[in-house]
């Protein structure tokens, strides 16, 4: 199958639905039924069925999707041995970072990294999470680092466990939360609500506001970037609620973690994903390994 094709039906099988794959392909719908019914009279099977609105793979249509994610992997591989050929390095690493991560964390574990393997080309694109698992599942990328618990079935390891923690500009008792002016952060706000909506930091300050309060917060802003977020509450505009990492040694806020019912405290947790096949790569795992030395 050529590479187009696989790209195809891998799409056509994340989005579960022709007109949105083809839109995220660039083509048009009929040209991508088209190319489907050329793949399906190709090899004589029948890839997938419309029941109204929905479709549904069958059996031999699993299997090519299968087989798809597999080519585009070992072509992946082998464009990138190809340009550490012909780039004379030691090879060239794709990495996908969520933002937070990227902005608190990131830059002096690239810049050791570097400094141990000064021939690797490292590219790194930074996101929010949910984006960085998709640029794996497509291949586009090697190695993500996601804040958060996703649907990634293949490799992963624990990289941190980050408090979450109450910000304010003065001392606040936790019983007056529900009175006082709260600066929401709400990363991943804007995804389309066509979309499933990614938000594990949501999840967790929502949880534990139930477990503490029976009236809810009285928010006063939503914000998607953290720096946004302290910058309000550095105005004493009200409260927040975000993770601790993103706290430097200039900030002067009063903080409290976040404790579950039975006292323990509540973390988000990072998580370092890859495919154990990338690890042929020496590239890949000595990053994979250098990530474990640093930070678990």
């Amino acid at each position: 199958m050529k590479e187009q094709d696989c790209l195809l039906l891998v799409t056509i099988y994340e989005e579960q639905n022709i007109t949105k794959a083809a839109d995220r392909l660039f083509i048009s719908q009929p040209a991508l039924t088209y190319r489907l019914q050329q793949i399906e009279q190709e090899y004589g099977i029948k890839i997938l069925n419309r029941e109204g609105n929905k479709i549904r793979f069958t059996l031999e249509g699993e299997y090519l999707v299968d087989f798809s994610r597999k080519m585009l992997l070992e072509l992946s591989k082998m464009k990138d041995f190809l340009k550490t050929i012909k780039n004379d390095t030691q090879g060239r690493l794709r990495i996908g970072v969520s933002s937070n991560f990227a902005l608190y964390k990131l830059p002096p574990l690239i810049k050791t990294f570097i400094e141990l393997n000064p021939k690797v080309q490292v590219k790194v694109s930074t996101g929010w999470s949910h984006e960085i698992v998709q640029l794996l599942k497509k291949n586009e990328i090697q190695i993500g680092i996601v804040t958060g618990n996703y649907n990634w079935f293949e490799e992963k390891i624990l990289l941190n466990q980050d408090p979450i923690s109450i910000i304010s500009k003065k001392p606040i008792d936790l019983q007056e939360l529900p009175y006082l002016p709260m600066i929401l952060y709400k990363p991943n706000n804007l995804i389309r609500k066509t979309q499933k909506p990614t938000n594990p930091l949501s999840e967790l300050v929502e949880n534990w506001w139930q477990e503490n309060f029976k009236a809810p917060p009285m928010v006063s802003m939503e914000v998607d970037k953290v720096e946004t977020c302290k910058e309000m509450v550095q105005n004493n505009l009200g409260y927040s609620i975000i993770p601790k990492s993103c706290l430097t040694n200039n900030d002067t806020f009063y903080t409290r973690d976040l404790n579950n019912d039975t006292g323990q405290l509540i973390y988000r947790k990072t998580w370092l994903i890859f495919r154990e096949s990338s690890l042929e790569l020496i590239t890949v795992n000595d990053f994979v390994e250098h990530m474990k030395r640093a930070m678990c």
